[in-house]
C-alpha cells in the first residue's frame, strides 16, 4: 500500500472549472485532498497518462485532437508541452494510450470519427490519422448518426476497438504501425441488441474477454477476444442497476480490478456502481453488490493500480468521493466525505 496516491481529474469547463485538477489520496484513512489545478485546459474532459507516467494528453479541440503535458516530479503539476489553437468544433470525448507510449487513440462522440495519433520524443504529437462511421440506429434521439465514444488498444497492441454509441457497434480496426492508421478488421464489427448504445469497454486480465458497457441498456456485455484478427464473440450480457430499480438511467463507466477477479460498472440516475465476480475459467459474470455511488452522475471512476481504492467521479453533484475495495470479495466501502471541484468526468490515478 503506497502511503500517498496521486491523481489528475478531467472536467468541463463550463461551470467554474478551470481545467485539469490534481487530487491525492491517503493511502492509510482513504481520504480525499482538496483538488488543485494542475493546468489551465478548455473542457479536458478525458485525459490519459503515457505508460511511464510522465507525459499526459487531454483531448482538445483542435486540429490536433488533444494537448500534451508534462507531469511533474509530485504529481500536482502540469507543464505544457504541445497545445494546439482551440477550434469551434466539439471536443473529443476519450483518449488512450498504448503500452508503448507511441500511439495514441481518440474518439470524437459528435463528428462519429476515431483518430490514431502518433506520439513523439518527449510528448510532442504528430498529424492524427482519421476514420469516420456512418449510418444511424433506432433510437429516436441518440442514434440519429454515428456516435463514437471510446477507443481501446487490445492487450497485445496489434488492433483498436472502437465503441460507436449511435450504430450500435464495436469495430475492430488493425493498428499500422508504420503509417499510424487504423486499417478496418474482417469482420469490421459486431452488432449489440438494438439501442443498447455501447460506450466504454475494458480487458480482463488474461486479455481474452471484453467487457462493454452500454450506455442506454444499462447493461455489461461480456465478449471472448481472438487474439488473431482481433474479432469479438458476444457470450453474456448483464444488467448494472439494482434489481427492481425502473427509473431512467443511462450507463457510464466500466473497470476490471487489477487482480482480474471483479468487474464494476456504474449507472447514472439509479448512482450506482455495480459490482461482479468473474469466472476465472469463462470470464462471465455474477452479480455480487450494487452500491451508493457518493453523489449524483457516476460518469467515471477508476481503481488505484494495487486494486485497494476506488475513486468515483460525480459529473451532476461536482463532487469526488472514495471507496476501500475488498481484495478478497470485491466489494466496496465508502470512506466518509466528498471533495468538490466542478463538473468531474475522468479520474486517472498518477502512480
Amino acid at each position: 500500500m503506497a502511503s500517498t496516491y496521486r491523481m489528475f481529474i478531467g472536467t468541463y469547463t463550463k461551470a467554474g472549472s478551470k481545467g485539469i485538477y490534481a487530487v491525492s489520496l491517503d493511502g492509510a484513512t482513504g481520504a480525499l485532498s482538496q483538488p488543485e489545478l494542475a493546468a489551465e485546459a478548455p473542457n479536458p474532459t478525458y485525459v490519459a497518462l503515457s505508460p511511464d507516467k510522465a507525459h499526459l494528453y487531454a483531448v482538445r479541440a483542435d486540429a490536433g485532437w488533444a494537448g500534451s503535458y508534462k507531469v511533474s516530479a509530485d504529481r500536482r503539476s502540469l507543464s505544457p508541452v504541445q497545445q494546439g489553437e482551440v477550434g469551434t468544433g466539439p471536443t473529443p470525448c476519450h483518449i488512450s494510450v498504448d503500452s508503448t507510449g507511441a500511439i495514441a487513440l481518440a474518439a470524437n462522440y459528435h463528428l462519429g470519427t476515431a483518430a490514431a495519433i502518433p506520439l513523439e520524443f518527449a510528448g510532442r504529437m504528430g498529424k492524427p490519422r482519421v476514420v469516420a462511421h456512418e449510418g444511424k440506429g433506432s433510437h429516436p434521439t441518440r442514434q440519429t448518426t454515428s456516435h463514437v465514444h471510446s477507443t481501446y488498444f487490445t492487450p497485445d497492441g496489434r488492433f483498436a476497438i472502437i465503441c460507436d454509441l449511435g450504430l450500435d457497434r464495436v469495430y475492430t480496426y488493425g493498428i499500422d504501425r508504420d503509417k499510424v492508421s487504423l486499417v478496418a478488421g474482417s469482420p469490421p464489427f459486431v452488432t449489440t441488441d438494438a439501442a443498447a448504445g455501447p460506450r466504454h469497454l475494458a480487458f480482463g486480465k488474461d486479455g481474452l474477454q471484453a467487457y462493454v458497457i452500454t450506455e442506454l441498456a444499462n447493461t455489461i456485455i461480456v465478449y471472448d477476444f481472438s487474439p488473431a484478427n482481433g474479432g469479438l464473440t458476444q457470450r453474456q450480457t448483464v444488467s448494472v442497476l439494482p434489481p427492481g430499480f425502473s427509473g431512467e438511467t443511462t450507463a457510464a463507466e466500466v473497470r476490471i480490478h487489477p487482480g482480474g477477479k471483479f468487474a464494476y460498472g456504474s449507472s447514472r440516475g439509479s448512482d450506482t456502481i455495480a459490482v461482479f465476480g468473474i469466472d476465472p475459467r469463462t470470464g462471465d459474470l455474477s452479480p455480487i453488490e450494487f452500491v451508493p455511488c457518493g453523489g449524483k452522475g457516476p460518469r467515471s471512476f477508476t481503481l488505484s493500480e494495487d486494486g485497494l481504492w476506488l475513486v468515483c467521479a460525480h459529473q451532476d453533484t461536482s463532487t469526488l468521493c472514495s471507496f476501500a475495495v475488498d481484495s478478497s470479495s470485491g466489494r466496496l466501502r465508502r470512506i466518509e466525505g466528498t471533495v468538490a471541484v466542478s463538473m468531474p468526468v475522468c479520474v486517472v490515478f498518477a502512480d
